[in-house]
């Protein structure tokens, strides 16, 4: 069971190309989204259309793959892990971000 903690799969659209970058270190990175969505009916019998949108993050060979093969608009599937972190804005106010740290993907369409 050790290896079903903090493990994240999910299938959706990339919303936007891959941002890539070489860091100064020769390790990559690569930042994109995905949206995920989810029909269902309320109570009252309407159809309710939930879109989520989750930030992905790969680093290294995973980055470069992702870089290569992950195109705006294509469905993906991937599995990695939750994690969360803060930062500063340029204004001063902190913010939080969760993204799912990219292990494996595959391209389905």
């Amino acid at each position: 069971m050790n290896n079903m903690r903090n493990h994240v799969q999910l299938i959706g659209s990339l919303g936007k190309e891959v941002e890539y970058k070489q860091l100064e270190n020769g390790n990559a990175i690569a930042r994109v989204s995905i949206a995920t969505k989810e029909v269902f009916k309320n109570n009252q019998g309407e159809r309710i259309v939930d879109l989520q949108w989750h930030h992905l993050v790969g680093w290294g060979k995973i980055a470069e793959i992702m870089h290569v093969l992950m195109k705006k608009g294509k469905e993906v599937a991937i599995q990695g892990k939750l994690t969360h972190r803060s930062f500063d804005d340029p204004e001063g106010n902190t913010r939080y971000l969760s993204e799912i740290i990219v292990n494996e993907f595959m391209v389905l369409n």
